[in-house]
């Protein structure tokens, strides 16, 4: 067993798997404790380094490409300190973080695992259900359905769709960008329908517009990550779909008397912001379409 402990975190290493454990000191980012542990197969990993300096130096694990749902999600746009696979080495203790290189390294050589393309998730993603409270709304995902719930603050064209449900079935892919305190990131959800959309996302309501708490923000990384998870992996998209070869499909509910008075409003909604200038027509079609889908 290699294993090297520090206040940013622990791994051991027994010969198959990578167990990284985020540390409990406050100085550990939020996203990284939220996140857990990690059990890394071997088979994922590409490489290991480790980076000296002169008080503090880094170990990195690298994974290789299409093995993880999280680094698929967010797409090397983790900060350096979110990042789960890195860990900070005290200058006194980098002796044991060369031994520990030297472990993974020498089973890699023995195991003679490629450091090519996956073509599968090696690693499980976030556990669902996964709920995150982010600065326009509250994202849920239970393994088949995400769910928005649109905050007081989001824009109004969202809060008139009403809460956003979409099936797994119905998506094409997820698109995060981090929020790093300039208000440009976001977390999208591509469906067939809106592959094409350029709405910006503060008015597309499949996207959530990251633009306030940072380290809140971040956490939407775990819904991003829990859903690529569960989509068709990258190196056979195109030809994804179920084991008899029919597309997997969303059931809709026939809409009730309850529920069809609620459309009506929200169209009538819709169009007085439409006429009144705040919709532009493209943004009126799209948002129109979500909501009678939504019911």
């Amino acid at each position: 067993m290699a294993e090297i402990i520090q206040r940013d975190g622990t791994w051991a290493f027994d010969g198959s798997t990578v167990r990284i454990t985020p540390g409990r000191h406050r100085s550990v980012p939020l996203f990284r404790q939220t996140y857990g542990e990690i059990a890394v197969p071997l088979e994922a990993v590409s490489g290991v380094e480790y980076e000296p300096e002169r008080r503090r130096g880094r170990l990195r694990l690298r994974l290789r490409e299409g093995a993880d749902p999280l680094l698929q999600a967010t797409g090397g746009r983790l900060p350096d300190a979110a990042d789960p696979y890195r860990l900070t080495v005290d200058a006194d203790r980098s002796g044991v973080a060369e031994y520990v290189v030297a472990e993974i390294r020498q089973s890699l050589l023995l195991d003679q695992v490629p450091t090519g393309p996956t073509t599968a998730y090696l690693l499980p993603g976030p556990p669902v259900p996964v709920s995150v409270r982010s600065s326009d709304g509250t994202v849920s995902f239970d393994g088949a359905q995400v769910r928005i719930d649109w905050a007081d603050t989001s824009d109004r064209v969202k809060r008139a769709t009403g809460p956003r449900m979409i099936g797994v079935g119905d998506l094409v892919r997820v698109e995060w960008l981090p929020n790093s305190g300039r208000g440009e990131g976001f977390l999208r959800f591509v469906t067939r329908e809106t592959v094409f959309s350029k709405l910006p996302a503060e008015r597309d309501p499949y996207t959530l517009d990251l633009w306030g708490s940072v380290r809140r923000d971040l956490l939407t990384a775990l819904v991003a990550a829990a859903v690529t998870a569960r989509l068709p992996h990258p190196s056979g998209r195109a030809g994804a779909g179920r084991s008899d070869g029919d597309p997997v499909r969303t059931a809709v509910p026939h809409p009730s008397a309850g529920h069809h008075d609620m459309l009506l409003s929200r169209l009538r909604e819709l169009g007085e912001l439409h006429r009144g200038g705040v919709l532009t027509d493209e943004e009126f079609t799209l948002t129109k379409a979500a909501v009678l889908r939504s019911f």
